[in-house]
């Protein structure tokens, strides 16, 4: 076996864990709304969310293109791949680090933050143009949009439903919010499980085994929309409590409204901008908009706050990991 081969199923391997961190990680995406309201079991939800991401992985290769050609220019050997194994492990010890204090911070953010730290560490090339375009700016966007239609959708909501009885009407938000999760599942994949393809294809490149930085070969979409799942299945409770009860108190309706916002602005992203933005940020954000609409101290701002200020530290953070990880495993490449 080749040191080449050997290298890059060493970076398929850690891509591999850093989607199954992912997977459980950022479960709460899909399924807290729902399972806060009891519209789904925690169990039934997961297993919703596994599918959902499962399909969801296989429309997204415009994102997989965007991670794996358009963020680093890395030259083709062994000592790249270093580079991108530093970056991903980074990216690992964050989510680990965030689960554990169960802070919804950004698996996404935490994938391009540990890129990067890696690749500037290694004297590489950081295409910020696209970084700006692509990553920092949807950052940024991506969460005010959420809150703004998460406000404006749960307005109308109620505007509609105003002469309903509170009863019969949560019974049936209950039942719609199994397509919402379901289509919130299916975004997830969309946007999380091609950064992982977008990896793969990287490093598969950067190794010489592939000629295109942007062909995706059936086997990773498959490879990788399995490991999504299996980690969301696992479920990430800690952060399911975070986004499901710390924030505010969902009912079925507002859970509805959020979870239809949320999946509405990741599709719009991975289909038509082809942008990989954080399905943590989105669905934190139209959380907190639709708990605006009842009183703006509905929505606890300090755990809120707790919240933001992981999401501003989650991309140095990363890079600044990734770069004592390459410091490690340098030699080994």
């Amino acid at each position: 076996m080749s040191p080449e081969l050997i290298a890059v199923l060493a970076v398929i391997v850690v891509a591999m864990a850093f989607d199954y961190t992912n997977g459980f990680h950022d479960a709460a995406n899909a399924i807290a709304t729902s399972v806060s309201t009891r519209a789904l079991t925690p169990r039934v939800a997961l297993a919703l969310a596994a599918v959902g991401n499962f399909i969801g992985a296989h429309f997204g290769a415009g994102v997989a293109k965007t991670v794996g050609d358009g963020l680093v220019t890395l030259p083709t050997g062994i000592e790249s791949l270093g580079v991108v194994f530093a970056g991903v492990l980074g990216a690992i010890a964050w989510n680990l680090i965030t689960w554990y204090f169960g802070l919804p911070s950004s698996s996404s953010h935490a994938l391009f933050g540990g890129l990067v730290g890696a690749t500037l560490f290694s004297g590489g090339i950081v295409q910020w143009g696209n970084i700006v375009e692509k990553v920092l700016i949807p950052m940024v966007l991506s969460p005010v949009v959420g809150l703004l239609l998460g406000f404006l959708v749960m307005l109308l909501i109620i505007w509609l439903f105003r002469k309903g009885q509170p009863g019969k009407l949560n019974r049936g938000f209950r039942w719609a919010q199994t397509a919402s999760a379901a289509a919130m599942s299916v975004g997830h994949g969309m946007q999380d499980a091609a950064k992982t393809m977008g990896i793969i294809v990287l490093a598969l490149y950067t190794g010489g085994f592939q000629e295109s930085k942007t062909h995706i070969p059936g086997w990773v979409f498959w490879t990788s929309a399995a490991m999504l799942a299996a980690g969301t299945y696992a479920g990430g409770w800690r952060i399911i409590r975070t986004l499901g009860r710390k924030i505010i108190d969902l009912g079925p309706p507002e859970g509805f409204a959020a979870e239809t916002v949320a999946s509405a602005v990741l599709y719009f992203n991975a289909l038509v901008l082809k942008a990989p933005i954080s399905t943590t940020h989105t669905i934190t954000s139209a959380i907190m908009g639709v708990g605006a609409t009842k009183r703006l101290s509905a929505v606890r701002w300090n755990v809120a706050g707790n919240i933001v200020i992981a999401w501003i530290i989650t991309f140095p953070a990363a890079a600044a990991i990734a770069c004592l990880a390459y410091l490690l495993v340098r030699p080994l490449f």
